[in-house]
Formats: C-alpha cells, sequence, structure tokens
C-alpha cells in the first residue's frame, strides 16, 4: 500500500493524455493528424541525404519558413515566402564564382543579401524542401517495418512514448496535451530531428527590395 502511495510501480501514463495506451497505429494516426493540423511548428537537427550532412534550424509554416542550414562547415539562411524562395550567405558560399577578380567581384555583390533562387535552378528544388512543412513533416512517419510501441522518455521536460519502426527509426510522442511528435530519429544513423514550439507564430515576410539580388538565373553554389 505504503509503495503505490509514493508512486512506485504505479500506472506510467497516470496524468498524460493516455496515448502510449493505444495500439501503435493509432498513436501514429494521432500524431501525423496533429502535425498535420498545427499551423507551425519549429524544426532542428541533422539530416544525412545522399551521404551529405545538413544541420537545420528551421521555422515551418504551410505557406514558407525560414531558418538556417549548416553543411560542409558553412551555414546559410533560407527564406521562402510563398513560391519566393531566398538564399542569403557569406561570399564563400558561392563556390567557383570566387576563382578570378571577377568572380570575386561577382561572388562580393551577392554577400550577405538575400539571393531569389529562380524556381528552374537546381537549388531551388535541393533548398525549398528544407522550407516545407509538409514535405519535412511527411518523412517523420517514415518508420522501417511493423510498428511497435517503446519506452516511456523525455523530450526535454516534456513526457513522451516511443514508437518505433521493427527494421530502424524512432518517433517519440508527446504525453502530455496534443499529442505532438517531439523527436524523430532516423533509420540508419542516418539522423536526429527535434520538433518544438507546435502552433506558436512567427513572423514570415518577403525582405526589403534593397537587400535582395535577383539575377533570375541559376545561382552557382559550391
Amino acid at each position: 500500500m505504503l509503495t503505490g502511495c509514493l508512486g512506485f510501480g504505479g500506472d506510467p501514463d497516470a496524468g498524460t493524455n493516455g496515448v502510449a495506451k493505444l495500439p501503435p497505429a493509432t498513436v501514429e494516426q494521432k500524431a501525423k493528424t496533429a502535425a498535420e493540423t498545427a499551423p507551425t511548428v519549429r524544426l532542428a537537427g541533422t539530416v544525412i541525404s545522399k551521404g551529405q550532412s545538413f544541420r537545420l534550424d528551421m521555422r515551418l509554416r504551410d505557406n514558407g519558413g525560414v531558418g538556417e542550414v549548416t553543411t560542409k562547415g558553412t551555414t546559410f539562411q533560407l527564406l521562402r515566402v510563398g513560391a519566393d524562395l531566398y538564399l542569403k550567405a557569406g561570399a564563400d558560399f558561392y563556390g567557383d564564382a570566387g576563382a578570378d577578380t571577377n568572380g570575386k567581384a561577382a561572388a562580393q555583390k551577392l554577400d550577405d543579401k538575400y539571393v531569389k533562387v529562380p524556381t528552374a535552378d537546381p537549388a531551388y528544388k535541393q533548398f525549398s524542401g528544407f522550407t516545407d512543412k509538409k514535405v519535412l513533416l511527411a518523412d517523420l512517419f517514415v518508420l522501417d517495418g511493423d510498428l511497435k510501441l517503446g519506452d516511456h522518455r523525455k523530450v526535454g521536460d516534456t513526457k513522451t512514448v516511443a514508437l518505433n519502426g521493427a527494421k530502424g527509426g524512432s518517433l517519440d510522442v508527446s504525453l502530455k496535451g496534443t499529442p505532438y511528435p517531439l523527436r524523430y530519429q532516423r533509420a540508419g544513423n542516418a539522423g536526429t530531428l527535434t520538433l518544438s514550439d507546435w502552433g506558436e507564430e512567427f513572423t514570415l515576410a518577403a525582405p526589403n527590395k534593397s537587400s535582395v539580388v535577383d539575377y533570375g538565373k541559376s545561382v552557382t553554389t559550391k
């Protein structure tokens, strides 16, 4: 009786939203619905794609996103408002553009400016996905193999339950309030992402025209 009063051996789901008592497929669906219906989210962590590592810190909403990406030791900013994608970086980001005197001058003009990336540019396809809430969240629900509920854990101060793919991948689902996904560990050690600030507003606006360089052609990056 005393053990029960002190909480030892008690119900680990007491005081939670009860999600951990549901079937794994139901937990996944509830987390997916919560993610899709939330107007905003902050996503941070590392993604490894085609052998290249990207560190992200992005704030996302349905019509765009803003934040930083780091890869190969270089950090640049991304901003997308609707279909318009802007990239802001130092001159050294633009690779071969700094190979000669003319190239260095051209790269210097781009230094710390918002470069509007043409939609036909390969860079648009590569980087716009980092600003796309729908695209990034869809990746969270790629768990390899049959789904199983795992341990009770924590992400920050929030209790979670692990939703694991039998062959890889793990999603921490909040046991407090709305069952938002709070952490995603990709299969094959391909990165870990944390998700926070669900539903919190942030400013998303195009930069001032005086800060934008729009060449209307390809952006050469390293």
